[in-house]
């Protein structure tokens, strides 16, 4: 089939040539365009291949709306920095996030000092490394931490990246942390509270279900 579509194709360009005509001496460049791409199909073209349907190889990632929300309450989502994770946003949700990453770290290059900017890079990290705190990760948590050792943001997203990782333990002491470090008139203690609350619930319950030596 692909040399009857190929003899289709120059029967159908010759025809156009005579129906516009164009001059008898530029027909001799066209067979010769033609020729070129009949010798490279003869050479390449493998028309017994099974045809599939072609994909990106990216992933969506369905979006995690609350934690969000509540990320752009803690780390004052109309900044110029936050601007940087509306991107990262972006392309988390087509499930490319190493271009999630790589935005981050363009932000970081401008913004060095930036505890928006390296929270949200360490969040990236972590979905990138498969939902694991990786040396990375972890790496820029800390900077996160010492950029602002008394914002809550931080501690708490480490926190939530040991719970995605489900290392719940580890996870408890940031997030004791992150509500030691909130106000109480800052309207997102309650969110932190309450998720706290139900991860000691978690971690008592696995406690009674260990058999004691």
């Amino acid at each position: 089939m692909g040399w009857v579509w190929l003899a289709v194709i120059g029967a159908g360009v010759f025809a156009l040539l005579a129906v516009l005509k164009v001059d008898r001496l530029l027909w001799t460049m066209v067979a010769s365009a033609l020729m070129l791409g009949a010798a490279g199909y003869a050479l390449q073209g493998q028309p017994g291949l099974v045809g599939h349907p072609v994909t990106t190889g990216l992933a969506a990632t369905p979006d995690d709306g609350a934690m969000l929300e509540l990320r752009d309450q803690m780390l004052e989502r109309y900044t110029g920095a936050a601007a940087y994770l509306v991107a990262a946003d972006a392309m988390t949700r087509i499930g490319d996030r190493r271009a999630a990453v790589q935005v981050l770290l363009g932000g970081i290059r401008i913004a060095p000092k930036s505890v928006v900017l390296w929270t949200g890079l360490a969040n990236a990290l972590s979905a990138h490394d498969a939902n694991q705190v990786s040396p990375p990760a972890l790496f820029a948590f800390q900077q996160a931490t010492r950029l602002a050792p008394k914002h809550p943001a931080p501690p708490f997203f480490l926190g939530l990246a040991y719970v995605r990782a489900g290392e719940f333990a580890k996870a408890q002491p940031y997030w004791a942390k992150a509500l030691a470090l909130t106000p109480s008139d800052i309207s997102y203690r309650g969110e932190i509270a309450v998720r706290l609350a139900l991860l000691d619930r978690l971690l008592a319950a696995q406690d009674t279900k260990t058999p004691r030596q």
